[in-house]
């Protein structure tokens, strides 16, 4: 049995430097996350009003957005996204 069990620990060695390497490469590219940012801000951002949003720029689908239950969140790239391509 020690010779299992030396063989266990080394491929769990093994293994948790593997993911460690992993994770720490992930986090090298990714950075840190994206902000969501909420509507008022959104709108804010924009130079419009919350109405102005809604009714130009969510209901056509011109904007990224993401739902988390009922709230309704705008990623900060979705913002730069859609004011170059408006060409704001």
């Amino acid at each position: 049995m020690p010779d299992h069990e030396a063989a266990v620990r080394e491929a769990v060695a093994q293994l948790a430097a593997a993911l460690l390497a992993a994770v720490q490469a992930n986090e090298a590219t990714s950075g840190t996350p994206e902000r969501l940012l909420d509507l008022a801000t959104t709108a804010e951002r924009l130079g419009v009003t919350r109405s102005t949003l809604y009714e130009r720029v969510l209901a056509p689908g011109r904007l990224r957005t993401i739902r988390i239950g009922r709230r309704v969140l705008v990623p900060e790239s979705a913002i730069t996204e859609y004011l170059a391509r408006d060409g704001r």
